[in-house]
């Protein structure tokens, strides 16, 4: 049975949105190189992005709980992988339990396709796990596998996004998240190490009946059923997220000015709402941000709307 707890939920979505989304972090000075009041108190630090593979990511309230978690790792990895074949229809792997307040976030990839990341939640009582209370977050996970399926009726669009981000950074001097962060941390959806892509409203939902209804679906069957006249490109949020590749270097603003740039001026991407944020090379190990006061972004109030 799944179970859709808000209070709980909003807790841990808020922290996992934050880290997912990049939003900046005021308290951080223009370097990077000191933490904020509350990080120096977890004892949180920053870490290159080159080597921050998840270690040291935390939730509220989850010292004990992560313990216990771990410590049921195999049955718990069961019951998620259970649930979400039981009410999703996907297989998924589980990468990583992370201990919250009165249980556990679990982090889970789906195995093939759609491809997507996505996160449950398993209650923690009387120092144990409760393996038939596993839970999601309403909306997160329907809306983690629609971005999947939108990837693959956009296949071409998305693969020459791509093509770009991937020649950009072996052209030039900045970097992605590794697959082991993304792994660890990653809920958001539709992820790769340069972007993220989630959605919000209806606009998707066709897809994700069709593929409720027949899993098996093929992407030509997908296709025959997309509806590509209702999608809402203002609620398709695409993320892209760089970092410089040396240490103790500044975003490079004339960089960024040419990404955005080629970004706005390229048919051949997919629709969607794009942000953009080139950050120095620090991460915060506790939140997986990259965001600090020194980045560049466009995005947050002036999204590029590609049609």
């Amino acid at each position: 049975m799944k179970h859709k707890k808000k209070i709980m939920a909003l807790t841990i979505g808020i922290s996992l949105l934050i880290g997912g989304c990049g939003v900046s972090e005021s308290n951080n000075d223009q370097n990077g190189d000191s933490n904020s009041a509350e990080e120096t108190q977890k004892g949180s630090t920053y870490v290159s992005v080159q080597d921050y593979k998840g270690q040291g990511y935390d939730l509220n309230g989850g010292e004990e709980t992560d313990k216990i978690a771990e410590a049921h790792r195999e049955e718990v990895d069961k019951a998620v992988e259970e649930f979400f074949l039981n009410e999703y229809k996907t297989e998924v792997t589980v990468h990583n339990l992370i201990g919250a307040k009165d249980g556990a976030t679990v982090f889970v990839e789906s195995k093939g396709a759609p491809h997507f990341y996505t996160y449950a939640i398993i209650p923690i009582k009387n120092e144990q796990p409760l393996l038939d209370g596993v839970w999601s977050q309403e909306g997160q996970v329907e809306q983690a596998i629609q971005t999947g399926l939108y990837r693959i009726v956009n296949e071409e669009a998305f693969n020459q996004l791509d093509k770009y981000l991937e020649n950009l950074v072996r052209n030039k001097p900045v970097v992605g998240k590794t697959e082991e962060a993304i792994e660890n941390t990653g809920a958001v959806g539709l992820m790769t190490p340069y972007y993220y892509a989630d959605v919000a409203g209806d606009s998707l939902k066709h897809l994700y009946e069709a593929y409720m209804d027949n899993p098996q679906i093929t992407n030509e069957e997908l296709q025959s059923v997309y509806q590509p006249d209702t999608v809402e490109p203002e609620k398709i949020f695409i993320t892209i997220q760089l970092f410089m590749e040396k240490k103790q270097v500044q975003p490079d603003k004339k960089l960024f000015e040419e990404i955005c740039k080629h970004i706005e001026e390229a048919a051949d991407f997919p629709s969607g709402s794009y942000g953009i944020f080139l950050n120095d090379n620090k991460i915060s190990k506790s939140s997986g941000k990259g965001s600090k006061d020194n980045t560049l972004e466009k995005g947050l109030v002036d999204p590029i709307i590609k049609k």
